[in-house]
């Protein structure tokens, strides 16, 4: 009798143990457990209970969580996980996807500029009367062909385009994105930063734009001013991409500012910085001061003011590339200021603001900066043409606060 009572035992052992976990032999259980003093001791179970078998489990999901030394997370698999997340849709995706590798293009043309011969002048002048270098309209071509052949974007607008061009019929989707598609060019043959800036919309067919200097326009032409013409505040996505010493590409999509550093080793760009916060005040200042004598006579008492040392003992730092996306990056990091103020000789300031100001000031504010004209905020004003300028003050919010309360 009692044979046969140890035979059902057995039995029902070998039943719960193989059935617990298949991939260990029937007869026997290893259990990894922690010793207590941050070891893992491995003993052999034989019990029915299965306590061994859960504290391998345990302690197999903990290392699961310890991230690797290798692990890395690409532009692609961000913008996957926003979309997981429900923060941006499908067709966002895409176009993002689309705007990072034009990014890549122009990255590597910038690289090879003065060996494939793309330095200097194109011999044209664009429509805001600028000569254009032959990258501004090499790189124009590579963003607008990027943009079309994502299959998802309806509208581009962009600063050597004299009006906004809508995408072919069997190509479009819904988006209209705005961009400069290589803004401080004109430090191409020094080799000096320069970058991409873009946004993007949502069509708006409500928007009011003063096209009457363009009468002959056609109807599409004109439903693409009028769907382009929108203020900061309506935009979805913003960002830009500097080629420097790395080529860095910097998104929001107004939940926070993201950095993403291109990764020569394989052509993708890598997150890098992850909510990125512009600091409340800094002690950079970035002006032409080259025009201080076109200036208003406020302007010219608040630089004064910041060259002045003070009680600290220390004035201002002055620093100025003559790259926007090279002067605002910095201020982003390190805080401070960046200003392209109105002067006797360009009334609006020379920033444009659909394509330069609206896009840099949504990312600052996403930042926990500031972007103002010295008066107002700048993603409340209303476009109303499309090559549009305005004065532009921006960066940490004590700051920006000083400079208006100079100009008020």
């Amino acid at each position: 009798m009692a044979a046969a009572t140890a035979t059902t035992a057995a039995a029902h052992l070998l039943f719960t143990t193989s059935q617990s976990i298949s991939r260990f032999s029937p007869f026997q259980t290893l259990a990894s457990c922690p010793n207590g003093s941050g070891g893992v001791v491995r003993r052999r179970h034989m019990g029915p209970r299965g306590g061994g078998v859960r504290c391998m489990a345990v302690a197999a999901e903990a290392e699961s969580k310890k991230k690797s030394g290798y692990e890395i997370e690409t532009l692609t698999n961000w913008l996957l996980k926003q979309e997981q997340a429900g923060t941006i849709d499908a067709e966002l995706t895409i176009v993002i996807s689309s705007i990072s590798m034009a990014c890549k293009q122009i990255a590597s043309l910038v690289q090879r500029a003065s060996i494939s011969n793309l330095t200097g002048i194109q011999g044209a002048v664009n429509v805001q009367g600028e000569d254009q270098k032959k990258l501004d309209v090499v790189s124009n071509e590579v963003f607008s062909n990027c943009l079309r052949s994502s299959g998802r974007t309806g509208i581009i607008a962009s600063e050597e385009e004299d009006v906004p061009v809508a995408v072919e019929e069997s190509y479009s989707g819904n988006y209209i994105v705005v961009f400069d598609p290589l803004d401080g060019s004109s430090n191409i043959d020094a080799a000096v930063s320069t970058g991409s800036i873009f946004g993007i919309y949502s069509p708006n067919d409500e928007c009011l734009a003063d096209i009457g200097d363009d009468a002959e326009l056609g109807n599409v032409e004109q439903r693409c001013v009028v769907n382009v013409c929108q203020p900061g505040n309506n935009l979805l996505a913003a960002g830009y991409c500097m080629y420097s010493s790395s080529v860095i590409f910097v998104i929001t999509l107004g939940k926070g500012v993201f950095a993403f550093t291109l990764d020569p080793m394989f052509g993708e760009f890598v997150l890098t910085q992850e909510n990125v916060q512009i600091p409340k005040a800094g002690k950079i200042y970035a002006f032409n001061e080259g025009n201080y004598q076109l200036w208003d006579d406020k302007l010219k008492k608040y630089i004064d003011d910041l060259k002045d040392p003070g009680p600290s003992g220390k004035p201002y730092s002055a620093r100025y590339i003559g790259s926007l996306v090279g002067d605002f990056h910095r201020t982003l990091l390190y805080g401070g200021i960046y200003g392209y103020p109105r002067d006797k000789k360009s009334k609006n300031g020379k920033l444009r603001l659909l394509y330069e100001c609206a896009p840099m000031s949504f990312i600052v504010e996403q930042a926990g900066g500031k972007g103002s004209d010295g008066h107002h905020r700048i993603l409340d004003i209303q476009p109303t043409e499309i090559h549009q300028r305005v004065p532009l003050y921006i960066g940490s919010v004590e700051e920006v606060e000083k400079l208006e309360k100079y100009l008020a």
